[in-house]
């Protein structure tokens, strides 16, 4: 896959593929040309396509001339089409009615070349719905992706992939129960009292994906990427988890805190936001206007991250006021 959001790439960027040599992967698929209307290409495409949904998602990008045998990339040929937004449509049907169930996330885009011919690329992304299976016409089959590229799933593997989609719920669920138990008993990152708490986790479904990992530094460089909820200075630390940011004052106040896990999960707790009061009185609109804007900057820490969507939200209240 080309480390870039689609929408950014340019024609520069597919040269830089062959001039760099990057051959074909687990992610990243050329082809020449663009399938045709006759069944076993259809076939061929849907086969593309739902491997790279059941394995770790990943490019396709039609126009680029390569090596069959060892999948380097030659050419930047491009494509002799006419109206490449009706190519993307006819892909789009071919998916939504031959592949079930309905793959969750594809983006498309076409590039006019300076040869004035044109490339397309289709990026599917991981599925969390997965397995996703071919039922074209009387053609029912799963597929999935490995670095030399597509396969036939077998029985075992089919039986895993079933099994991981229908506990990844249950294993998010956990995740949230045991972070906010170890709130309540005070076991922070940084001590916060007993005034009342928000909590905001920000869990991608990939972070349950086995060593999923991210590079933590991009925030030790630049603390302004991941600034604690409701606070206007912080400082940052490395611990065993991944990378804290926080705020905890040395007289009496209550701190605020947001860690970035390594697997890509963010919590952030703040215990000064919601004032300790009897009459249990929230003064809505500033938490909310607080919350809003660390939610823009932590989406877009995670962007950068590239770390891959869906992000499950969770927004907790916890008080110890009878």
């Amino acid at each position: 896959m080309i480390n870039k959001d689609i929408d950014q790439i340019t024609e520069q960027d597919l040269q830089e593929l062959i001039n760099n040599e990057v051959i074909e992967a687990k992610t990243l698929e050329y082809k020449g040309e663009l399938p045709g209307g006759t069944n076993s290409e259809k076939k061929e495409f849907l086969a593309d396509v739902s491997s790279f949904a059941n394995a770790s998602g990943g490019d396709i990008i039609y126009g680029i001339i390569s090596d069959k045998s060892t999948g380097k990339p030659l050419e930047l040929k491009g494509l002799s089409i006419t109206n490449a937004d009706n190519e993307i449509l006819r892909f789009e049907n071919i998916i939504r009615d031959d592949i079930e169930p309905r793959i969750p996330s594809i983006n498309t885009k076409s590039i006019q070349l300076t040869n004035s011919q044109y490339a397309i690329i289709i990026r599917i992304s991981r599925s969390w719905n997965k397995p996703h299976r071919i039922k074209f016409q009387d053609y029912h089959k799963f597929y999935s992706r490995a670095s030399n590229g597509k396969y036939l799933l077998d029985v075992g593997e089919l039986r895993t992939m079933f099994n991981l989609s229908e506990t990844l719920a249950e294993r998010i669920r956990r995740f949230r129960e045991d972070r906010i138990s170890s709130i309540i008993a005070d076991e922070t990152y940084i001590p916060l009292g007993e005034n009342p708490k928000i909590v905001l986790h920000l869990i991608p479904l990939i972070s349950f994906e086995l060593g999923q990992r991210y590079d933590i530094n991009i925030v030790e460089r630049d603390l302004r990427k991941m600034k604690p909820t409701g606070i206007s200075e912080w400082d940052g630390r490395y611990n065993l988890d991944g990378f804290l940011t926080y705020y905890y004052p040395k007289k009496g106040a209550f701190g605020s805190y947001t860690q970035l896990f390594r697997n890509g999960i963010i919590e952030a707790v703040n215990g000064r936001i919601i004032p300790y009061t009897q009459n249990k009185v929230l003064l809505c609109t500033y938490y909310e206007r607080e919350l809003i804007i660390s939610l823009k900057e932590y989406l877009s820490l995670m962007k950068e991250l590239l770390i891959e969507p869906p992000i499950l939200l969770f927004l907790s209240l916890l008080s110890d006021i009878r």
